[in-house]
């Protein structure tokens, strides 16, 4: 099993500017790399928290049911990203985190990270920095479904999918979708034929370049337009709304801080 510290996206999970024995002890973290088929589930909702996973690789969709049956998507998570913190406040996980394509996960017990945190100076504040990120993405969520049409909800999903897979090092223009229109529609509030029917407007008009699941961004500033403030919301602008609106789960959230607070004392 390779080190975090030989991993690839190890920037986006792990402290900067550690020593070799920070980033050895920092190995002991990850208890088991953890391998899941598409349609898999890691967790369910109600499920005894344990751990937090790290996506090595694949993608990854959180949903949760409704009180007539369905289930509503409620993020979209990929390599480099971190499932399972829904579960610090309460002990229980909250929602469902489902593989969208064959993935493998490294697991993090959260006793182990309390441990580990007590002598790796910055991993606490590391892991808040993840939080944070968790938090702006969320608010995120809401500001775009905040009243906006079908066609700016969809180009403002676009071009964050965009902004992600770029700070993953993968190209900003071309990209697969790893989910089903039904998955983005669940996600943006909107129909399954919506959704394809502002995909195909986008390629008519040429903002983009649409082959099944295959997306060529073919005029960003465009995409951009349609998306207006949405699509070029920063995260800056984004954590200064955290101040004025409070998430759903506001008092899971405030538990779960006290617990990450604690990690460093």
């Amino acid at each position: 099993m390779s080190s975090c510290s030989n991993c690839g996206l190890h920037e986006l999970c792990i402290p900067t500017d550690l020593s070799a024995d920070d980033l050895k002890r920092l190995d002991q973290l990850v208890y088991a790399r953890r391998k899941l088929c598409r349609g898999e589930e890691l967790y369910r909702a109600g499920d005894q928290f344990g751990a937090i996973y790290s996506i090595r690789s694949g993608s990854f969709k959180k949903e949760v049911a409704l009180e007539d049956g369905r289930q509503q998507v409620i993020d979209f998570l990929m390599s480099g990203d971190v499932l399972g913190m829904d579960g610090i406040g309460t002990d229980r996980y909250s929602c469902n985190a489902v593989a969208l394509e064959d993935s493998v996960v490294c697991v993090i017990p959260f006793v182990r990270l309390e441990a580990i945190s007590r002598e790796v100076r910055g991993l606490q504040h590391q892991f808040h920095r993840v939080m944070g990120r968790e938090m702006v993405r969320h608010q995120a969520v809401k500001m775009l479904l905040g009243g906006a049409r079908a066609g700016e909800r969809v180009a403002a999903f676009l071009l964050t999918l965009s902004r992600r897979f770029e700070e993953r090092g993968y190209s900003a223009s071309e990209f697969i979708l790893r989910m089903n229109r039904e998955d983005i529609g669940s996600f943006l509030g909107i129909q399954l034929e919506t959704v394809s029917r502002v995909l195909s407007q986008f390629h008519r008009d040429n903002l983009v370049a649409v082959m099944q699941k295959y997306i060529r961004i073919l005029n960003a500033p465009g995409l951009r337009h349609v998306a207006g403030s949405m699509g070029e919301a920063q995260p800056a602008t984004t954590a200064k709304a955290l101040l004025a609106v409070s998430l759903p789960a506001h008092q899971d959230t405030k538990r779960a801080a006290s617990k990450v607070s604690a990690l460093g004392a």
